[in-house]
């Protein structure tokens, strides 16, 4: 029987994982190897370089740009505060003074004598790393961060929206196929990685924003819903740098879909746990998948074995480009040869039918098995 090796979504009790923190510069790593974190140890900080603006010294004085020097009242590396005076000139035997002040707050950069400008530059932005999960440092990558490895519960998504946060898991649904209305969402939520069943109400994602929930864990969500939470419409290639205040997750696919039943009852388990969730997701080269991290430090580690991510018919997958992008189907052929598709291109394809009932014929790169 044709096979092939497709990677998907985890779902483990006890899963081994590193995760890389890493400074956008170069900065300073505050761990050793071997130190224990929690998820909001600074475990690397940088100051990023404030932003440089020009004063026009010559245009301001009416003075020739290469006579700045005479005039200036500040010098390279000096501190400025905001309407400070930079240089000033007198006229008519020093009854008329004309000065320049700094429009800007910050230390003087450069003077130039070709274009008559100071430039300042700003006060520096601290930047700060934190370790994300609790775990321990096993690799100190000099001036950039740290390696964290941690173990226990993972949980990977198909679709997310937002970035990292961390918070107790709550779980409010009774059954993987309820969906959770706005009734639910009140202020003990606030701050809580908050579990549903196939999907939020509309309104309760809404309001989970305005009550300040960490997150929101369901086994799909609605176009219509992203567009409400957003405030517009989004693509399917890179998230997770959204501005928003609660980072949902759905693990199924868009849609009112049911979490599956593997999932639900893992993350049942995690009651009253904290969580690290983030919900960056990558769909093409470099997958990034969302996901819903509880360390325990109990237990052996777990990786998918390849026998189980092996393509064969009767597989459940996922189906992960448009037109079909989140849909679940079973595996029904995997025809041997390859085959032309809509493209003219000639690839390996598969035969499944989705939970809805067509049957569709899709390339093997367009779908992921997946993993329980």
């Amino acid at each position: 029987m044709p096979t092939a090796y497709t990677p998907g979504l985890t779902i483990s009790p006890a899963a081994l994982m590193r995760k890389a923190r890493r400074l956008p510069i170069k900065g300073e790593v505050l761990v050793n190897v071997g130190d224990a974190v929690a998820a909001d140890t600074v475990v690397a900080r940088a100051l990023r370089p404030g932003p440089i603006r020009a004063v026009k010294v010559a245009e301001t004085l009416g003075i020739e740009p290469h006579e700045i020097g005479r005039y200036l009242t500040k010098q390279v590396g000096d501190p400025v505060a905001e309407s400070e005076v930079i240089a000033q000139s007198k006229s008519l035997f020093g009854l008329v003074t004309m000065a320049c002040r700094s429009p800007y707050a910050g230390t003087v950069e450069f003077i130039s004598e070709l274009t008559g400008h100071l430039a300042v530059r700003g006060a520096p932005t601290p930047l700060q790393v934190r370790a994300y999960v609790k775990g321990r440092v096993i690799e100190v990558i000099p001036e950039e961060g740290v390696v964290v490895e941690t173990q226990g519960a993972l949980v990977q998504g198909i679709f997310g929206v937002a970035g990292e946060r961390v918070g107790e898991v709550a779980v409010l649904a009774q059954a993987p196929d309820q969906v959770v209305d706005e009734s639910a969402i009140g202020e003990p939520l606030a701050g809580k990685v908050v579990v549903g069943g196939s999907a939020f109400a509309e309104a309760a994602i809404v309001k989970a924003q305005t009550v300040g929930v960490a997150a929101l864990i369901a086994g799909g969500i609605t176009h219509q819903s992203l567009h409400a939470l957003l405030g517009y419409d989004i693509g399917v290639a890179i998230t997770g740098q959204e501005d928003i205040a609660t980072t949902v997750i759905a693990t199924e696919g868009f849609g009112i879909l049911p979490m599956a039943r593997a999932t639900f009852d893992l993350l049942c388990s995690l009651q009253g746990r904290q969580a690290s969730v983030n919900g960056a997701t990558q769909i093409r080269a470099g997958v990034v998948r969302p996901e819903v991290i509880v360390p325990n430090g109990q237990g052996t580690p777990t990786e998918p074995s390849q026998e189980s991510q092996v393509l064969q018919v009767g597989s459940r997958i996922r189906l992960i480009r448009a037109p079909y992008f989140g849909l679940l189907a079973v595996v029904t052929e995997l025809p041997e040869q390859p085959q032309e598709i809509e493209t003219g291109a000639r690839v390996r394809v598969l035969r499944a039918r989705l939970d809805g009932g067509d049957e569709v014929l899709v390339p093997r790169a367009n779908v992921e098995s997946i993993v329980r």
